[in-house]
């Protein structure tokens, strides 16, 4: 077999590259943000100045340093691009074009899927950091319609823990207390709607707890893992 070099890579094997905003906050295993979650290499490349709260306001003028980062990824030879906030969406469609390779930037994309997986009548629950930014501007520019589409929505927005790590970046996090909020959160969107067969962690610092969630809802639970390990498996397929 013969190999040949791109130009200006120095190094090869990483499928996923992963763009962060420039956020103060321990990545714990779990978290797309810690390497160690995934089985395989990832490249990851900060969006310089790209805070949560800039995302919330969903300011255009963001899209510059945003292209900037996607085109490193891509010229240090990743095959697909996601992202470490699902508010990164409101790009979603930009990016793809203009970076031509695949983009999956918020793990709600899993959604066109998982609605075929269950019955008339039934819904799928989904835990987002803050609910009130997942509005109808963001979810409509990934052709979500809440109006229509079998979904309910909670936000972690006013659980202590959680917002001093996840929202206000105090550099600190205590799992435990946030997993017993996730939890606390989950299972009471699942007693108001029990029509919910599956769930969906729209938030990138959420995969810690998806397995805690599973065993205290005892349904089938989506992240953005579930969705990096279903894209990374289409490039680098194994032999049986």
């Amino acid at each position: 077999m013969i190999y040949y070099a791109n130009p200006g890579q120095v190094s090869y094997g990483e499928t996923i590259g992963l763009l962060m905003l420039d956020s103060f906050a321990p990545f714990i295993p779990g978290d797309i943000g810690n390497a160690h979650t995934f089985p395989f290499p990832v490249r990851y490349e900060t969006v310089k100045g790209l805070k949560v709260n800039n995302m919330i306001q969903f300011d255009d003028t963001l899209y510059k340093p945003f292209l900037e980062a996607g085109t490193n990824l891509v010229k240090n030879g990743v095959k697909a691009v996601t992202g470490d906030c699902g508010y990164m969406a409101v790009f979603q469609k930009r990016l793809s074009q203009d970076l031509k390779v695949p983009v999956f930037l918020s793990s709600l994309l899993q959604f066109h899927f998982l609605k075929y997986l269950i019955n008339e009548g039934e819904q799928i629950g989904i835990i987002t950091a803050n609910s009130g930014v997942l509005n109808q501007n963001l979810l409509s520019s990934i052709n979500i319609n809440p109006s229509y589409d079998p979904i309910v929505i909670q936000g972690l927005e006013n659980e202590t823990y959680f917002r001093r790590f996840a929202i206000d970046e105090t550099g600190i996090l205590n799992t435990e207390k946030v997993e017993e909020e996730v939890i606390k959160v989950t299972k009471q969107m699942c007693m108001n709607y029990p029509n919910i067969k599956m769930i969906l962690l729209e938030c990138s610092m959420l995969p810690p707890y998806a397995k805690a969630v599973q065993d205290e809802t005892q349904l089938p639970v989506f992240d953005y893992t579930s969705m990096i390990h279903y894209v990374y498996s289409a490039y680098v397929r194994s032999c049986f």
